[in-house]
């Protein structure tokens, strides 16, 4: 016992045949490219895309602007930041010419103290 429906070559032939016409019926009952209904399909469809493609050049738009203030925020806080940096480094630079010049002065005051104490030695001495 092979199969239960012995299928011949004949049912098969018959079966493809039958196939076909449905094809066939299938593609005859089809829209023309003139039928309104299809033009209709059409123009909602370009509609669409049209309305697509408008949110998202509106999304890069918003996308790019948000680019530019994130850039431009990036540069203030960096200019600020070199700004604060600038400012501590003459903080720095003015601190450092001030404990020099106390050095110096006090320097200079050491010498003449030394310069007064020898004078007066030398004064006692005559």
């Amino acid at each position: 016992m092979r199969h239960p429906t012995d299928n011949g070559f004949a049912d098969r032939r018959k079966a493809a045949a039958e196939a076909k016409q449905k094809l066939l019926k299938k593609f005859a009952s089809a829209p023309k490219a003139d039928d309104p209904e299809l033009a209709a399909k059409l123009a909602e469809r370009q509609a669409n895309a049209a309305a697509r493609e408008a949110r998202r050049a509106e999304r890069d738009r918003l996308k790019q602007e948000e680019n530019e203030r994130q850039l431009a925020e990036a540069a203030a806080l960096t200019a600020a930041a070199e700004a604060e940096q600038k400012a501590e480094a003459t903080a720095r630079e003015q601190a450092e010419r001030d404990r020099i010049s106390r050095v110096v002065a006090d320097e200079a005051e050491r010498k003449a103290e030394r310069d007064r104490r020898y004078a007066a030695r030398k004064a006692r001495q005559r």
